[in-house]
């Protein structure tokens, strides 16, 4: 397991990753640029799983270097701040059988206020992709 759940620092952050919305994203372009992006993503304990439609910066970025680094903080003044890097892999599974009731229960909600349904949504980000986090910072 990535995270000691009996250590109260990273048991918060893992308490985090699982309630927060949003991560940021962060990529490097094939001309060594960095990318940056705010994305859905659900935290299992060992991955983060991200959908993404597939013609984005983020997936040709990822096709040429798979290395990330994740960051959150949800705080108004930057005192929680978590930060991850991992590498990412482009996952061949549809995005729809990968959506699971974890991510449906965190998500649908915000797809309905948008007029989406989960099979709109996995239709336009339809390129999934795995994020094994390998360093917490």
């Amino acid at each position: 397991m990535f995270l000691d759940l009996s250590n109260a620092r990273q048991a918060h952050i893992d308490e985090r990753l699982r309630t927060d919305a949003v991560i940021w994203l962060n990529s490097v372009r094939p001309d060594g640029k960095p990318h940056a992006v705010v994305v859905w993503y659900l935290w299992d304990g060992e991955h983060f799983l991200i959908f993404s439609k597939p013609k984005n910066q983020k997936i040709r970025n990822l096709s040429h270097n798979a290395n990330v680094l994740l960051a959150v903080d949800n705080s108004k003044d930057g005192s929680d701040p978590i930060t991850i890097e991992g590498t990412a892999e482009l996952l061949d599974t549809p995005t729809r059988q990968l959506m699971n009731e974890a991510y449906l229960q965190k998500y649908l909600p915000r797809m309905q206020s948008m007029g989406w349904t989960a099979e709109v949504m996995a239709g336009m980000y339809s390129q999934a992709m795995r994020i094994t986090p390998t360093k917490l910072l």
